[in-house]
Formats: C-alpha cells, sequence, structure tokens
C-alpha cells in the first residue's frame, strides 16, 4: 500500500511510520512541525519507501500518484500544545481534517481518523464504550482539542453518509513510550522526566483519578488493523488496565531508582478524573488486544529517556 500520514512526524505518527515502513509499505509523511520533530524521523530518510512533505493540513493537500490509505493524525495532542495554540487546534480539526478527507476522498482512499478519548469528557458511563456520547463542557480550557475532535468525528461520517468516502474513526486512549518528549504535559512523560532529575514528581488532585495506559506499539498496530479494515468506527483504542495517577508515579519511581518525593497539586479544571476504555468493538471487530503490560512499556520507556539524556550529556 502507499499511505498518508498526516502528523508523522509526531510521538504517535513517526511509530506508526516505523511499522508501516516494516510492513513493506510506502509511506508519504505530512507534517509542518509545528508539534512534531524530524528527529522522529529522521532515521527513516534513507529508505526508498518514506518521503517528508513538510506542509499543514491547513492547505489544499496536492500530492501525486496512487494513494491507498490516508491516516489522519495530525493536531496538537499534549495539554501544554493544544492549551498554548487554541486556535490552530480547533483549525486543525475543523480545516484540517475536510482538507485530508477531501484528498482521501481524490485518491479514493481509505481514511482513518485518530480521535481521541477526550470526546468523553468527564465521563458519567465507565468504561467508556463507544455508543456513550460523552460529558464534555464546551467552553472549559479543554475544549479546543475536546470539541476539534468531536467535530472531526462529525465530518468523518458526513463524508462517508454524503460523499461515501471509505472512513473509520478510531478513540485513542492515553499512550504513552518513546518519542513523547517530557516537558508535554502528559503523565508517563512527565513524571519519568522528574524521577530522572531527582524532582518532585507533581501528581494533580488527591492521585485517585485513573487513567488506562496503552503502549505505542500496541496502539500503531491498532490503527494499522482498522487500516486493512472495513469498520467504520468509531471504535476504542486503549488499555483497558486502570491505574490510578498515584500509582502510576509509585511506579515510576520504582523503575527509575529515584528518590523523589511526590508533590499534591490542584486538580486543573475539566480533567477527568476516571479513563477506561471498553476495548470489546477491537477486540471483536479487528482482533486487537493491547500486548505489552504497562510495567514493561514504562521500564522500555525509561531506558529510551535515559539514552536520551545521555545523548544529550556528550
Amino acid at each position: 500500500m502507499r499511505v498518508l500520514v498526516t502528523g508523522g512526524a509526531g510521538f504517535v505518527g513517526s511509530h506508526l511510520c516505523d511499522l508501516l515502513i516494516a510492513r513493506d509499505h510506502t509511506v508519504v509523511c505530512l507534517d509542518d512541525l509545528s508539534t512534531g520533530h524530524r528527529t522522529n524521523i529522521e532515521h527513516l530518510c534513507t529508505s526508498p519507501k518514506f518521503s517528508i512533505v513538510e506542509e499543514s493540513v491547513l492547505e489544499t493537500i496536492d500530492i501525486e500518484g496512487r494513494f491507498d490509505g490516508v491516516i489522519h493524525l495530525a493536531s496538537p495532542a499534549s495539554p501544554f500544545a493544544y492549551l498554548d495554540r487554541p486556535i490552530l487546534t480547533l483549525r486543525t480539526g475543523s480545516e484540517g481534517t475536510r482538507n485530508v478527507l477531501d484528498f482521501a476522498l481524490s485518491k479514493s482512499a481509505r481514511f482513518i481518523l485518530a480521535s481521541s478519548s477526550e470526546i468523553y469528557g468527564e465521563p458519567l458511563l465507565h468504561p467508556q464504550r463507544e455508543e456513550y456520547w460523552g460529558n464534555v463542557n464546551p467552553v472549559g480550557p479543554r475544549s479546543v482539542y475536546d470539541e476539534a475532535k468531536r467535530y472531526a468525528e462529525a465530518i468523518t461520517t458526513a463524508y462517508r453518509t454524503s460523499c461515501g468516502a471509505n472512513t473509520g474513526i478510531l478513540r485513542i486512549f492515553n499512550t504513552y513510550g518513546p518519542r513523547m518528549h517530557p516537558d508535554d504535559g502528559r503523565v508517563v512523560s512527565t513524571f519519568i522526566g522528574q524521577a530522572l532529575n531527582t524532582e518532585a514528581l507533581t501528581v494533580f488532585g488527591d492521585g485517585t483519578q485513573t487513567r488506562s495506559l496503552c503502549f505505542v506499539d500496541d496502539l500503531v498496530h491498532g490503527i494499522l488493523a482498522m487500516l486493512h479494515s472495513d469498520e467504520p468506527g468509531p471504535v476504542n483504542l486503549g488499555n483497558p488496565m486502570e491505574l490510578s495517577v498515584l500509582e502510576i508515579a509509585k511506579l515510576v519511581i520504582e523503575l527509575t531508582g529515584s528518590s523523589s518525593p511526590i508533590e499534591l497539586h490542584p486538580l486543573p479544571q475539566d480533567d477527568p478524573t476516571r479513563r477506561r476504555p471498553d476495548i470489546t468493538r477491537a477486540r471483536d471487530r479487528l482482533g486487537w488486544n493491547p500486548q505489552v503490560s504497562v510495567r514493561d512499556g514504562i521500564a522500555r520507556t525509561v531506558e529510551w529517556h535515559i539514552e536520551e539524556l545521555e545523548k544529550l550529556a556528550s
């Protein structure tokens, strides 16, 4: 297959490009590098099956040749990134998604939208099933990301029902792993960065709020399974093993061997208190199930962070 990956130089996108190339597909990465990093994909640039187009999805996409798949990952994704770029985040979810859909439709390519568990907001249903419509504050600080993804799902559905586009919607839950930077505001990378620097691990609220952590290698296998299916979705992708934020902090301290203390801070507005996906659809329709345990995944992520620190020191 020849596949376009928007946001392919980002955290998840770069791992997806790795997997596609490993499966002998041809990959075009489209990324304006506003939140992605060229270092994430520079190891692929020697492959004749990989190329990068440094452009924004906010512009009309004009890339020659056949495409069989289009995977739309482009968007600021970390809280720091989307809170710092609220208008860009909303435009990417709306105008950007439309541009990518138009491109996929023009190529008769299967289109996969990377939506988010954030569309569930502060969920009143637990665990979260795809039939659940969510509980989102449309004027809260996180709404720029939540509503961008909700709109992206709506326009993707409209293109499917009105234009006959071959589309699939994935709702991605908390993902972690190598290439996630320690200053992006997400829980695992933040804790690892703090622990390796012997800084206090900052836990918001009382630490009883929960997250379900999926290792990035597992996630990209799920995305590829969706690409190779005819499933319209939405389909949850995530690890249903639920941990409290305090448990995650303690596990990071254990795996890093750090002496860092844990500090409690006020919970930010609209920060979800519970997150756990029901992945019955992913299991039944995609044959997908996460394989990497949280302990092993965090250990591998810690190892990557240590290697990055050693590179900086050398």
